[in-house]
């Protein structure tokens, strides 16, 4: 495994290839981002991980202050996979070298689930995919559904603007069922306990969105429901069409998406 400090290291290792699998994250290396890897790893023949924690997408100061961040241990686990070749950890110039402001601007029909309560969030995280994929050049590059909105943005743009596919990769759970994040590092057991008893009841509003003829009432009660029950705080529960993020009137080819705040902590699913 070889760890890349800058755009010229990573540039004369990659020269002689060009079948390489690209994992962006930003670090809190968990068995989701090994998922990722191993993926790349039956379908390219050189993986590379990039460890950035972008302050451009954070929407919060706050927030980009108490991300888990420990490189050493990150490290250490990617090491101990024996699945990378490349680690590029870049500093924040060799990504913004170019002063020139954004132009990405989301579509008004974008602008829900995350976008609407996350102001600017998305316009971050394409911005610094495209300058990490220029940089990169990948022949693909693996995600994973939980973030499917950003996932669904990231392959819109990407594979209209560069010679790359963007693989999805299944959201992986922990043994309670809750889907592995980064973000779970900040929470404590029974804050956990908490998400997983909030995974089940998801599980059981899904089924029951079949039996209900107006949906978006039925969800309303549900997030009231929740709210009461679990004392978090929901930015969102919305059944959308997988395909284009439409709000959707069937279960058929639908996900449920929720957003909600355990002890300050936002963290995000769908099923």
């Amino acid at each position: 495994m070889k760890i890349l400090l800058n755009n010229n290291s990573l540039f004369e290792s990659l020269r002689p290839f060009n079948d390489i699998g690209f994992v962006p994250t930003m670090g809190g290396i968990h068995k989701g981002h090994i998922s990722l890897i191993n993926k790349s790893n039956k379908l390219c023949k050189k993986t590379i991980v990039s460890i950035f924690v972008n302050p451009k997408q954070f929407n919060n100061k706050k927030d980009f202050m108490t991300y888990p961040k420990n490189i050493q241990k990150d490290l250490n686990i990617l090491k101990k996979s024996k699945k990378v070749d490349f680690v590029y950890l870049p500093k924040f110039n060799d990504i913004y070298k170019n002063k020139k402001k954004s132009k990405i601007t989301l579509l008004k029909k974008d602008k829900i689930l995350c976008a609407k309560f996350r102001k600017g969030h998305f316009e971050g995280v394409l911005d610094v995919m495209s300058k990490l994929t220029k940089i990169v050049n990948p022949k693909r590059i693996f995600m994973g559904e939980k973030d499917f909105q950003q996932l669904y943005l990231v392959k819109k743009l990407l594979e209209r603007k560069y010679k790359t596919k963007v693989i999805s990769c299944k959201t992986i759970r922990d043994k309670n069922k809750v889907a592995l994040s980064s973000r779970n590092f900040l929470l404590n057991k029974s804050s956990l306990v908490k998400a997983a008893n909030i995974y089940k009841k998801l599980v059981n509003i899904k089924k029951n969105i079949k039996n209900n003829k107006n949906i978006s009432n039925f969800l309303k009660l549900q997030k009231k429901q929740l709210n009461n029950n679990y004392k978090i705080k929901i930015d969102y529960l919305e059944l959308r069409n997988e395909k284009n993020l439409e709000l959707s009137k069937t279960i058929n080819n639908s996900k449920l998406f929720i957003a909600y705040y355990i002890n300050n902590v936002r963290l995000i699913d769908n099923l």
